[in-house]
């Protein structure tokens, strides 16, 4: 990405492949962040077509993670509650 309607051509294709969640784009640094659960091998020749394309990292955001792991405690702490209940009642 040189200049911004490189970064522009980019943007637009990578926001074609289905399921990217967020891109940002930084034309400092040219590198063009895609987040989301992609066919990445389809967004490298998307890529490809606008300038050349180097993949830094490929997996899941470790953001995602920390709070799917806090939902999941909450819902599991939720399902416990209505059982001890019942078990005191008997």
């Amino acid at each position: 990405m040189i200049d911004e309607k490189t970064k522009k051509k980019a943007i637009e294709a990578a926001a074609d492949i289905y399921g990217v969640d967020s891109i940002a784009a930084d034309v400092k640094e040219q590198k063009l962040t895609v987040i989301g659960e992609m066919d990445a091998v389809a967004l490298v020749k998307k890529l490809k077509k606008v300038g050349k394309v180097d993949i830094v990292s490929v997996g899941p955001a470790k953001e995602e993670k920390k709070e799917e792991k806090k939902e999941e405690k909450k819902e599991e702490k939720a399902e416990e509650k209505p059982e001890e209940k019942q078990e005191d009642k008997k």
